[in-house]
C-alpha cells in the first residue's frame, strides 16, 4: 500500500542522501536472486535508518531479521568506535549474500550473524543494546518485544518496521489473520507500556520508533 503518489515518494527518495554503491549492487542483487525482494529496506527507509543510528551513536545495535543483509549495514554506518551489530536471521540460505556484502564493507569486523529462530537466540545474547531492528515474523512482533526489553536499558532504542501493514492494522480482520492480528496486538503493546513511549511513522509501511524510559 503507498501512503504517498508514487510521484511523491520518488521525489523524497531522490532528495534524501545518495544509496551507497555497495547498497545500490546489494538491492539488484536481492531482486535478482531472492523471494519476495520486496522485503528489502531499500534506498528511502535504509537512509532513514542510517542518520537514526548516526543521531543515536549505538555501540551495540541489535537487528532482528537480517534478509540480505541491507538494512544491516545501513544501521552500521552509525555504529560508536569499536561497536558492534548482533543480527538474526532464521534462514541460513541467506548467508552467501549478507556474507559478499558485508566482507566489502567497512563494517565486517563490527558485525556478529547469528542464524536460527529469534527467540531461541535472543536469550543467549548479553545486555545491554542501545537500538534494536525488529523486522521480522510479524506474527512473532509481540514475543519478540518481551524477550528483547530485558536487553536494553534506559534511553535504548527500538525501531520496529512494518508495522501499519498496508493499513490493516486499523481494520476490522479474521482471526485467521495472525500476522494483523499481532501486529495490531504490538502496537497496542507499545501504546501501554509504562516502560517506554513511542510515535508510529508514516514510512513506506510504518515504522515505530520507542525509547525505554524505565
Amino acid at each position: 500500500m503507498h501512503f504517498l503518489s508514487p510521484a511523491l515518494e520518488q521525489y523524497i527518495t531522490d532528495l534524501a542522501e545518495d544509496e551507497p554503491v555497495l547498497l545500490q549492487e546489494l538491492r539488484r542483487e536481492t531482486h535478482i536472486k531472492v523471494v519476495q525482494p520486496r522485503m528489502l529496506t531499500g534506498h528511502y527507509q535504509g537512509r532513514l535508518l542510517s542518520i537514526l543510528s548516526k543521531l543515536f551513536r549505538p555501540k551495540r545495535i541489535l537487528e532482528i531479521g537480517t534478509y540480505t543483509g541491507y538494512s544491516a549495514l545501513c544501521l552500521a554506518e552509525g555504529l560508536a568506535p569499536q561497536g558492534e551489530l548482533h543480527t538474526i536471521e532464521i534462514n541460513e540460505e541467506l548467508q552467501p549474500i549478507q556474507n559478499k556484502y558485508f566482507e566489502r564493507s567497512y563494517y565486517r569486523s563490527s558485525i556478529v550473524q547469528h542464524v536460527g529462530s529469534a527467540l531461541e537466540v535472543l536469550p543467549a545474547l548479553e545486555p545491554s543494546f542501545d537500538l534494536v531492528f525488529i523486522d521480522a515474523k510479524k506474527v512473532e512482533y509481540p514475543d519478540y518485544y518481551t524477550a528483547v526489553l530485558p536487553l536494553l536499558k534506559q534511553g535504548s532504542i527500538i525501531l520496529s518496521d512494518n508495522i501499519l501493514w498496508s493499513g490493516k492494522v486499523a481494520e476490522e480482520v479474521p482471526e485467521v489473520d495472525k500476522a494483523t492480528k499481532a501486529l495490531q496486538r504490538y502496537n497496542k503493546m507499545l501504546k501501554d507500556d509504562p516502560r517506554v513511549e513511542s510515535i508510529i511513522l508514516p514510512v513506506r509501511d510504518g515504522l515505530s520508533l520507542s525509547r525505554v524510559v524505565g
